[in-house]
């Protein structure tokens, strides 16, 4: 064997020899944190969302030509009932009412309500700060 294939050999035996031990599990030593860490959240957003501001892209995307909504005065027939939102959001498992409103606007075929397909159509268009609108809206207590 040439010294060419010797190298080769000889760095893959010292990475298989490196993993042979002792059979003990190595772990990092731990060591001291000063100060806090970052505040985690589980929200899907971070924005809060303002009802008002919702109600108006509500109207001005058209939702209602698609969805009943009492508070929006609309009443379409193609898409899902928003005025059972709860009881969807129930049957979905996917989070609380907010998660699942927000996950239906961004990403609408990841739980489709049963009886109706998956026809809405994209609104990658809206900001975080819109989605947190329409939630509010969508969720807020009559």
């Amino acid at each position: 064997m040439s010294r060419r294939g010797l190298v080769p050999l000889a760095a893959a035996l010292a990475l298989v020899a490196a993993g042979c031990g002792s059979g003990k599990t190595v772990s990092p030593a731990p060591e001291t944190v000063e100060g806090t860490l970052p505040a985690t959240t589980t929200s899907t957003s971070t924005a809060k969302g303002d009802a008002a501001a919702g109600k108006k892209l509500f109207a001005s995307n058209g939702c209602g030509g698609c969805h009943t909504f009492k508070p929006a005065g609309a009443s379409g027939q193609v898409g899902p009932d928003l005025d059972k939102l709860v009881a969807d959001a129930q049957k979905a498992k996917h989070g609380s009412v907010e998660q699942y409103a927000t996950e239906s606007i961004k990403d609408p075929g990841a739980y489709v309500v049963p009886g109706f397909s998956n026809g809405m159509p994209s609104f990658s268009q809206l900001s975080d700060q819109d989605v947190a609108n329409l939630v509010a809206f969508l969720t807020q207590k009559s």
